[in-house]
Formats: structure tokens, sequence, C-alpha cells
């Protein structure tokens, strides 16, 4: 269906690539919570991919150690699921992170991005997209 957002996303080059890149990243992660220790699988997930190369984030260093004494199998595994995998880099990125908050200050948009992103969202068919970019516009309106 060519109406779907996922067409516009198709239509542009650099969008397209991106699109790809996050379903081979998708991909690659559900093959990884298949392949990974049971006692693993919700500490760790793929982060990246780049060259033959997985990263994998881990919660904490105990979990990225025995990740990176694994690494060889689950190289071969994640390989098996349709993705060159020739290396895996392991990191320590804890996924909660504590809480601080940051005071920003909203940036008014131009009078010229403002009405781009009216026209873009007048163009689209109705559906998500098309909402979000009102919500955006309406909000940039409403700052000016």
């Amino acid at each position: 269906m060519y109406n779907a957002p996922e067409h516009y996303l198709n239509a542009d080059a650099a969008a397209s690539r991106i699109l790809s890149h996050a379903r081979l990243l998708t991909k690659l992660s559900r093959r990884f919570e298949q392949i990974a220790p049971s006692a693993l699988r919700h500490l760790a997930h793929v982060a990246n991919y780049k060259s033959g190369k997985i990263v994998i984030h881990a919660d904490n260093g105990a979990v990225a150690a025995r990740l990176r004494q694994l690494s060889r199998r689950l190289c071969s595994e994640l390989s098996l699921g349709g993705a060159e995998c020739s290396d895996i880099e392991v990191k320590v990125q804890p996924q909660q992170l504590p809480l601080r908050s940051i005071a920003s200050t909203p940036k008014p948009l131009s009078a010229k991005s403002t009405e781009i992103l009216r026209s873009t969202a007048s163009s689209l068919p109705p559906g998500p997209l098309r909402q979000a970019l009102e919500r955006l516009w309406q909000r940039a309106a409403t700052a000016e």
C-alpha cells in the first residue's frame, strides 16, 4: 500500500538506509534473544551492526565478561540468522540510568520551518505520521 508511512520513508534514500538498518538490528536482536543464555537474555541487547561487527550493550561488567567469553559461539549463531558476523564488541551500558532533571527552554521554530511543517503535514494522507506533524506544527505555531 503506497499510502503507508513506511512508503514515505522508503522514498528517500537516506531514510531508506536507516529503515533497512533498523530492520537488520531488529532481526539481530530477536536472534540474540533466542540464542543468548537465559540468565543473560534480559541483561544485554544488540546495539549496532557495522561491517560485520555486532555491538552488544551489557547492563554490567559481569554480564559483559560472560558475553565476551561466549562471543565466538554467539557470533557463529548470529551468522546463521542471516547477518555476517566477524566480531562481537561488548560494551557496558546500563539500561536503567539514574534520572536527572535537566531544565531546558524550548527554542521557537522560524516562520519558514513552521510553514514547511504545516505544508508537509497537509500533503500526507491521514494517519499517525500526519497527526504527529500536525501536533508539532501546532506547538510551533502557538510558541511564536
